[in-house]
């Protein structure tokens, strides 16, 4: 796992260039990332999504795309967000320029995502069979129905965040 501050800093995922994806852990055999029979693999289903998010489906459940940047990506529960290292000196410029961000964003229209429970959060390209030979972050998610937006955010003139934000939806 590449980490960019001191032991118990935040958890990054990162990608070879591609998109990031969270797989539910439910459905992880049936990603086969870029290695499909296929004509298209899931590997090039997912770098087709246009924007910063997308969903895919992934035997019976979905996964969520991260499209747009390959950028390095950490999931931070009190915020119920996906923060992407997109331009910054440092982790702790983006970690505390995240509640500016939130507070700022341009939001982007929401998308609905069903999750069955904890997702891991991996480089699109890497099957996940093998998705434990990358770098890959555990996110914990309770079972249900969540509300995804995505917005860039510039809370600092040299600071340029990526945000996806989860919310869950009551009764779903």
């Amino acid at each position: 796992m590449v980490r960019y501050a001191e032991p118990g800093a935040v958890e990054w995922g990162e990608s070879g260039g591609g998109p990031l994806i969270a797989v539910p852990e439910t459905v992880l055999p049936f990603w086969t990332g870029a290695d499909g029979e296929e004509t298209d693999s899931d590997y090039d289903r997912a770098c087709e999504v246009d924007g910063h998010v997308g969903l895919l489906p992934v035997g019976d459940s979905t996964a969520l795309v991260l499209g747009d940047e390959p950028a390095s990506t950490a999931y931070l529960p009190d915020h119920g967000t996906f923060v992407r290292w997109c331009a910054a000196d440092s982790e702790e410029e983006v970690l505390a320029g995240v509640p500016t961000a939130l507070d700022t964003a341009d939001w982007q229209p929401e998308v609905s995502w069903h999750v069955p429970g904890p997702v891991l959060l991996f480089d699109a390209a890497w099957p996940g069979s093998a998705s434990a030979r990358a770098d890959r972050v555990r996110i914990a998610l309770d079972p249900g129905r969540y509300a995804v937006r995505a917005a860039e955010v510039r809370p600092g003139p040299e600071t340029w965040l990526g945000l996806v934000q989860l919310r869950r939806l009551a009764g779903r």
